[in-house]
């Protein structure tokens, strides 16, 4: 089986768009707020938009199952107060939560949450419960800069966002480390913001002594680690500098990275630098880089081409593609043992 783990609902039907327009225009004037009822989306528009897009690639591409979560550039939690993004928040679940409920066999849930600037990250303790319990969901996406590109919370070191670890390791469930779009012109969202909140949550992580309170948190940090894989001696060298354990005894009990970076030098290198069980097969299909590389007439997020074409024995490419999703989400596999998969 082949588990990509960072999977967004990128081609939600157009209504959800329209809505949240309408939502952010309702933050100025409340009169013309929507209420969540006049957001209509039917099964079949769902079926349509997923068959067509994430179903088809993942049959062409020859994966079998995507951990599913709302648009991350969606997110936007700079945007309006914790009630507008609890409202937000709580509709793309619904409809990844719909999603998985049509095509079972193809997709499971993972939860955004309501986060707020400024906001205990207590606050999202209940719809973060409602995923897991009532949906089924098998992780969350931690934004660690609500701000929007600004960066005005603590780091993810700060018993600021110890509420929220208490409840995942309750729970037994991982985040993926992923921030929403930028609204600062210095940082292109995913050319830039992003890699540059990989990296920065890694360094966060490398200088604490986080996993010492929390040694069973589970963080995957996608787009490939950020620099992190790329600057690896330098990561070494500081923690030896901070007289850190060695890396492998200080962070890779509880920090993952993806295969989201989309050439094959990229896969070469993770694969080489990181050690294979911190290594999770995801392509992040459909989302940020969609066009053909004319290098190699392939799609850039056709990652499934750089796994099979890494110097890897058939035992590693396994636990990239399968063993290291079951191992890093327990109730996934759980689920998958329960279909008796």
């Amino acid at each position: 089986m082949i588990i990509d783990i960072h999977g967004h609902y990128t081609t939600a039907p157009q209504a959800l768009e329209a809505w949240r327009n309408r939502q952010i225009a309702g933050i100025k004037d409340p009169s013309a707020m929507p209420s969540v009822s006049e957001l209509k989306i039917s099964d079949d528009e769902l079926r349509e938009t997923i068959e067509t897009n994430q179903l088809a690639k993942m049959k062409e591409r020859g994966s079998d199952l995507t951990i599913f979560s709302p648009r991350a550039s969606f997110m936007a939690h700079h945007i309006g107060d914790f009630n507008v993004s609890a409202t937000w928040a709580a509709i793309c679940n619904e409809l990844c939560h719909r999603v998985a409920q049509l095509f079972p066999d193809n997709f499971i849930g993972a939860a955004m949450l309501p986060q707020s600037p400024g906001v205990d990250p207590a606050t999202c303790i209940p719809e973060l419960e409602r995923c897991v319990k009532e949906y089924g969901f098998v992780g969350i996406n931690l934004n660690p800069d609500p701000s929007g590109g600004h960066w005005t919370s603590p780091p993810l070191s700060d018993r600021h966002w110890y509420p929220l670890y208490e409840k995942m390791v309750e729970l037994d469930i991982p985040a993926m480390v992923h921030v929403s779009t930028s609204c600062n012109a210095c940082f292109h969202t995913t050319g830039a913001h992003y890699i540059n909140a990989d990296t920065t949550a890694f360094m966060q992580c490398l200088t604490s002594d986080l996993f010492r309170d929390f040694p069973t948190l589970k963080f995957v940090i996608p787009h490939g680690g950020g620099a992190a894989p790329y600057h690896w001696g330098r990561y070494r060298g500081l923690a030896q500098e901070l007289k850190k354990p060695l890396l492998k005894d200080h962070l890779l009990n509880n920090i993952f990275f993806d295969t989201c970076v989309y050439h094959q030098p990229g896969i070469d290198l993770l694969t080489k630098v990181i050690p294979v069980d911190n290594v999770l097969f995801a392509s992040e299909m459909i989302g940020a880089v969609r066009g053909i590389d004319p290098e190699t007439g392939h799609y850039y997020d056709d990652t499934r081409r750089y796994i099979e074409a890494a110097a890897i024995s058939a035992e590693d490419r396994y636990k990239i593609y399968e063993g290291n999703a079951r191992r890093v989400y327990p109730r996934l596999d759980a689920a998958l043992k329960a279909k008796g998969l």
